[in-house]
This record gives structure tokens, C-alpha cells and sequence, in this order.
């Protein structure tokens, strides 16, 4: 490209704790470009952005920002120089309204106080510009996943950044909003703006990218063009190896070991749900964001008190309702939101591991239950880590949703629910974990997971219920489930 670089990264050094997460990574981008970073979880993606956007500073190495050196010391100081980075992990305030959220750090004041009513009519454009239909006084608590996503977005472009950081931006939106930010995108880069862009969905690389920069053990592993950009490259540039498609072997149903009869989610007080699932079985449950398919899942494990309805596991019905109740029945469930809900970041691996169940072992803390559980699912699982007593916050996202899926694999279920089981997963721990659930099936499990990837329930899924708006709008087996009569059902269309 002619334009001459925006930003370059030359000779990036970063260790945490003596162990080295980038070495000697240099990175360019260019005004008007969109730069595609992809590799493995673990790879230094998101250790690379942090270093740019002023969060780490680098051991060694240098940045340069329209052709001058920069010592970049913190986020706001990259704020100011026009950087802004979109972090994978929302980092919104619940208690700002969504005005309040979008002009944190910037507000507008007369004197001591803030002046609410112009920051309203200030978010209204930036809320208009990526169709997100709230009002700005809004609390951000009552947002969903998907609006938060677009209101970091709109924080992140209200700042005018002339380098905009996107770490998985549409990890919890729609196909409707993901066309919306691409459009947005497509009209920053024409502005003028370098975008870098990471996701491990390897669709919207090639469809949004100019160019894409591989990482891979902390280090560079090669560039490739747009034109370049096939799927099996892209695998290539970020593993270093072609991935294996594992032949998928059709699950024979059990006895069933799921009933739920008019199961009514405070969500949705007004519908009814019923199903089955039988031993042995992959259940998909699919439709658009805010169809109800978490607090569907959430009711089921007792997460979230039902509104009526009854559940029954192994033929017996859950005597009281709460997670434990839920757990000791044989129901458990992976959520959507693993930092906060799945795993204790504090905490090591093998005490992660061992929380469901140590219980079990008596009164007394069982050291060495633990530590023999721990070796087990690290070996099981693949969990990539220096060993049992390394902090499960200082893992990749993929190694972390592997400790969740252990912690309760130890408690024996007899139904596991999954609600976005690969979100934030890279490619290849994304193959290890489908090969994991129908290893798990295959052995009599009964396996219930939500996915706003219709090419994931359709790889992954022996039948896919369909959600609209809190009602069960389809039930399809394998024959006749494919995107269309999902999409049609999830928008209660009907078919000529």
C-alpha cells in the first residue's frame, strides 16, 4: 500500500513473571487499512494491543506513531494520541447510565456538575451511527451482552481514535449487528482510520480484512494478503499446521434423561417450554440475541429462580431448584460469561478444578484429591499450563473454558449445558473442545448448548431447538435442520 505507516511496533519484547509472551513481534498499520492479528490463544494477540493501547509497557522494543518514537505509559495517554483499544472483556460500568458510560473519563460539566441532559443529546448520534436502540439515560446494567459490545464500540469511535483496537468485537452480536459494525468499519477505513481487528471467527477475516498478521508462540509467524487469505492458509499462519476434520459420527439416542414441561423464564413469563433430551445426545439450541436461550439454560440449572414449570433428570424431578439442587442431580452448566460465572481468576487451576466436588471428600480440605484430580484433567483435557498451581486468570480464554468444562466433568453429570461453549476460542482448542462433546456424548452424556454460530450448531448438534422470543418455534432433527429452516423458525417466518 502507498500510504506511508500509521503506526509500527518494531522488535516487541514482553515477559510476565519470567515467562516470555512476546519476542522480538514487530507490527505495522497503515492509515485506511484494516489489519486482521490472528493466532491461538496464547499466541501475544491481545498481549501486543495492550502494549500499543498503553496498558503494558514492553521490555523492549520500540513504537512509532506517524513516523516519531512514543513511549505510550497508559490508556488515556494512547487515548490522546488517538489509540483506542476495544478490550475482548467488556469493561463497562452496570451503575452509569448508557450516556454516562459512553462519555466516562470525557463528561461534560458546568462547574462540579455533570450536565446529563447534554450528554444525552451527545450519545444520541453515536448510538444512531451503530443502530443501538437504547435511550441514553438507560441503565448499562439492563443492557444485554450484544448492546454492550456496541456501546464499547461507540465509546471507543466518540473518542475519534485514529487507531481503533478491536479484540473480538462481535463475540456476543447478532449477524444483523455484525453487518452493522462492518459497515462502520468499512466507513472509518475510509476515513482514514488504521483498524486492527482480532477474532478467531475466520469468516469475518476474510470479509473484512486487508491484510493479515499471524502470531504464533509469542512471536511472528507471517503475513498474508487479503487475496491470499483462504481458510486453510489462515489455520496455517495461526498453528502452524493444517487442522484434521474429524468425521462426524451420528449419536444413537439413550433413555431420556432430560423432561422439561411448561418451563416459563422470568424473561419470557408468557411462553412455555417443553422438551426432552435423550442420553447420548447433542442438543443445539438456537436463535437471534435476546431470543432467550441463556435464561432458558440459566432456569434449567437454577441459576435463575423459573416462573413456573417442572424439570426432571433421570426420571426423578428436581426436589428444590438452585445450582446445587441442579449439580446434585446430575445438570450442570458451562455459562456464557466464564470469568465471572465459570471460574475463581484468583485462584490455581487445581482448586478451580476441585470446587463442585471437594465437598464429597469430607469435612477436611482432601490436598491430595485435588492435586490427583488436577493432573487428571490437565492430561484429559490438554489444559495448557504450567501446572495445577498456576492462576486460572493468567490462562487463555480457551485453557480457562477448559478448566470450567473439568470442574464439572469431576462431578459426574449426567446432563451438561454449554451456553457459547467456544466464545473467545481460538481455532484449534475450538476443534479440541467439539472433539471433547462428542467423545462425552458417545459415552452416554447428554450434551445441551447454545451457539450464536449456525455453522457450530450445524457441525456440532444431533437436533437443534429454535427459540423466538422465549417460545420454542422448532424442533429439528439432523435431516432437516440447515440455516435456513433455523433462521426461518428464529424469525417465525414461514416457508411457501
Amino acid at each position: 500500500m502507498a500510504s506511508p505507516p500509521l503506526l509500527v511496533a518494531r522488535g516487541v519484547h514482553k515477559a510476565f513473571g519470567g515467562v516470555p509472551a512476546l519476542h522480538d513481534v514487530s507490527f505495522t498499520l497503515r492509515a485506511g487499512e484494516v489489519v486482521a492479528l490472528v493466532g491461538e490463544n496464547g499466541a501475544g494477540k491481545s498481549t501486543l494491543m495492550k502494549v500499543l493501547a498503553g496498558v503494558h509497557r514492553p521490555d523492549a522494543g520500540s513504537v512509532e506513531l506517524d513516523g516519531s518514537p512514543v513511549e505510550l505509559r497508559s490508556p488515556r495517554e494512547s487515548l490522546a494520541r488517538g489509540i483506542a483499544l476495544i478490550h475482548q472483556e467488556l469493561e463497562l460500568c452496570d451503575n452509569l447510565t448508557v450516556a454516562g458510560a459512553l462519555f466516562l473519563g470525557a463528561e461534560l460539566r458546568r462547574g462540579p456538575f455533570l450536565r446529563a441532559r447534554a450528554m444525552a443529546a451527545a450519545a444520541r448520534p453515536w448510538l444512531l451511527r451503530l443502530g443501538l436502540d437504547v435511550a441514553p439515560h438507560t441503565p448499562v446494567a439492563a443492557l444485554s451482552p450484544g448492546q454492550k459490545q456496541l456501546l464499547e464500540i461507540a465509546r471507543a469511535l466518540r473518542a475519534e481514535a485514529r487507531v481503533l483496537i478491536m479484540d473480538e468485537p462481535t463475540s456476543s452480536l447478532t449477524q444483523g449487528e455484525v453487518e452493522r459494525l462492518f459497515a462502520v468499519v468499512r466507513d472509518l477505513k475510509a476515513a482514514g482510520v488504521g483498524i486492527v481487528y482480532i477474532t478467531h471467527r475466520l469468516g469475518e477475516v476474510r470479509a473484512i480484512a486487508d491484510r493479515l498478521v499471524g502470531l504464533r508462540d509469542g512471536k511472528n509467524s507471517g503475513e498474508l494478503a487479503a487475496a491470499e487469505a483462504t481458510h486453510d492458509r489462515i489455520v496455517a499462519l495461526m498453528v502452524g499446521r493444517a487442522l484434521a476434520k474429524a468425521a462426524r459420527t451420528p449419536h444413537a439416542p439413550g433413555a431420556e434423561v432430560l423432561r422439561v414441561r411448561g418451563l416459563r423464564t422470568r424473561a419470557f413469563p408468557q411462553q412455555a417450554v417443553d422438551f426432552t433430551v435423550r442420553e447420548r445426545e447433542v442438543v443445539g439450541i438456537a436463535g437471534l440475541l435476546g431470543a432467550g436461550r441463556t435464561e432458558l439454560l440459566r432456569a434449567l440449572f437454577g441459576a435463575d429462580r423459573a416462573v413456573a414449570g417442572t424439570i426432571d433428570v433421570g426420571g426423578r424431578a428436581l426436589a428444590g431448584h438452585g445450582p446445587a439442587d441442579a449439580a446434585a442431580a446430575g445438570l450442570v452448566l458451562l455459562p456464557e460469561d466464564r470469568k465471572h460465572q465459570g471460574v475463581v481468576l484468583g485462584m490455581p487451576v487445581d482448586q478451580n478444578l476441585s470446587l463442585p466436588t471437594l465437598h464429597r471428600r469430607g469435612r477436611w480440605l482432601d490436598r491430595r484429591y485435588e492435586r490427583e484430580l488436577a493432573v487428571r484433567s490437565i492430561a484429559d483435557l490438554q489444559i495448557a499450563t504450567a501446572g495445577p498451581g498456576q492462576l486460572v486468570g493468567t490462562l487463555s480464554g480457551g485453557n480457562q473454558q477448559k478448566v470450567v468444562l473439568g470442574k464439572w466433568l469431576a462431578a459426574q453429570p449426567k446432563v451438561l449445558l454449554l451456553d457459547e461453549p467456544t466464545r473467545g476460542v481460538d481455532v484449534g482448542a475450538r476443534a479440541e473442545i467439539y472433539a471433547r462433546l462428542h467423545e462425552l456424548a458417545a459415552q452416554g452424556l447428554a450434551v445441551v448448548f447454545v451457539s450464536s454460530e449456525l455453522e457450530e450448531v450445524l457441525q456440532l448438534a444431533d437436533r437443534v431447538l429454535v427459540l423466538r422470543q422465549g417460545a420454542l418455534t422448532a424442533d429439528l432433527s439432523r435431516e432437516h435442520m440447515g440455516e435456513q429452516a433455523i433462521m426461518l423458525a428464529a424469525t417465525a417466518m414461514e416457508a411457501s
